[in-house]
């Protein structure tokens, strides 16, 4: 069976960080990407990066340069670095991974809120 567990959410202030990991359990094959969406209140879900398989980052405009996806050797773990919040950075934020056959698998999120 196929787990995504998310960590690290929480209540920040402007401009400080936090650092999200999502850690995969089960047999998961043909995996074409792991990635980071987020869901504001009252808004639709979107993309806030991926890596795929080859190493390859990519980013939402709005989080360019401020986060940055990563996941360990073994592709058990990804990790969201976010730096200088921002009160619009709230969201629940979910795990994905991607895989050729099988469609996506999800987490179950995690809430990151951004206030002062």
């Amino acid at each position: 069976q196929v787990q995504l567990v998310e960590s690290g959410g929480g209540l920040v202030q402007p401009g400080e960080s936090l650092k999200l990991s999502c850690v995969v359990s089960g047999n998961i094959f043909g995996v074409v990407a792991m990635a980071w969406y987020r869901q504001p209140p009252g808004k639709q879900r979107e993309l806030v990066a991926n890596i795929m398989t080859g190493g390859s980052t990519n980013y939402a405009d709005s989080v360019k340069g401020r986060f940055t996806i990563s996941r360990d050797n073994a592709g058990n773990t990804v990790y969201l670095q976010m730096n200088s919040l921002k009160p619009e950075d709230t969201a629940v934020y979910y795990c994905s991974i991607q895989t050729m056959l099988i469609g996506t698998y999800w987490g179950q999120g995690t809430q990151v809120t951004v206030s002062s």
